[in-house]
This record gives C-alpha cells, structure tokens and sequence, in this order.
C-alpha cells in the first residue's frame, strides 16, 4: 500500500511539471498530498475495525447457535427421562 502511494505521489509530480505553471493565487485549491495521506490512512484503519467488528459479530452468532444446539439437546434428554 505504501508503495502505490509513493507511485502515485510520483506520477502526481511529473504531472505537475508537464502542466504549464499558472499565476500564483492566494487561496488553496483542493487538498493536499498529507490531508489526503491522512484520509486514506483513516480509511484504512477504519475497514480493518468494521472487519474486526464483523468477525466478532460472526464468533458470537456461531457461539449462540451451538449453546442453542446443546440446551436443545438437554432440554431433549429431560424430556425423555420425565416420560
């Protein structure tokens, strides 16, 4: 991830050398290359939470369904033996 990155910091600077220089403005256009460093880095720790989440959501369903299986199992066994 680092490396296409840095490929496209590089690419974004030979773009930037082969466009005409225009007047200096006193206002920012856009984001620059950090803030969008900084987005992407968000973004990134972001999917890997929401996976994290998910696969604690998964562990917990799996974990209810087999107690489900067994306390059917028991509730089966008692069943049998009060008849």
């Amino acid at each position: 991830m680092v490396q296409q990155i840095a490929a496209i910091l590089a690419a974004q600077q030979l773009l930037n050398q082969q466009q005409p220089q225009q007047p200096a403005c006193q206002h920012q256009h856009g984001r620059s290359a950090g803030e969008w460093l900084g987005i992407g880095a968000a973004a990134c720790v972001g999917g890997v939470g929401i996976a994290f989440a998910s696969i604690a959501i998964a562990i917990g369903a799996v974990s209810v369904a087999i107690l489900a299986l067994v306390l059917r199992g028991m509730w089966q066994d008692v069943q049998r033996k009060g008849r």
